[in-house]
């Protein structure tokens, strides 16, 4: 390979790395028109292992809107990315695949202060990445929630 190549994969590596920590910051913050504008026009996600729904990135936004209201605070941590270039179908050149691990805490609003998450959920996300002319943007996602843990109840002191 040569330096010219070498560099451009790397730079092809940062921008979809990139893309992948945008799509982790808009969950978090909510920002939905953000989130939908990661996607390809005909882009879509689907979170049915985690009790959600599947379709287009607009009609999962929503989904995702009302679904995460009740939690004021998320940290969406997306770590072991693997990324591979040109393993989508009818490759172009310009197409990736990345698979990676979350670990997502959540809780809800309060005014006690920080406390700790009212839930906790693991698992890995398949991303397809399409470069476009306006840069990488998600083609697909597929989370596969692994597992899953809300506090303990308090003891029963009947």
């Amino acid at each position: 390979m040569t330096q010219r190549a070498e560099l451009a994969t790397v730079m092809d590596r940062l921008a979809v790395d990139e893309l992948i920590t945008a799509y982790a910051v808009a969950v978090d913050e909510g920002d939905w028109g953000a989130y939908r504008g990661l996607f390809t026009v005909d882009g879509r996600a689907d979170y049915r292992s985690a009790g959600g729904i599947e379709g287009d990135a607009a009609r999962v936004a929503g989904w995702l809107a009302e679904s995460l209201a009740p939690f004021s605070v998320r940290q969406h941590l997306i770590v072991n990315r693997q990324v591979r270039f040109g393993f989508l179908e009818h490759d172009t050149g310009d197409t990736a695949s990345v698979r990676a691990d979350y670990l997502n805490p959540m809780r809800r609003a309060t005014d006690a202060g920080p406390t700790a998450p009212d839930l906790v959920c693991g698992g890995s996300y398949g991303f397809g990445v399409l470069r476009t002319a306006e840069g990488w943007r998600l083609r697909e996602v597929i989370a596969q929630e692994k597992w899953r843990r809300l506090p303990a109840e308090p003891p029963s002191t009947v």
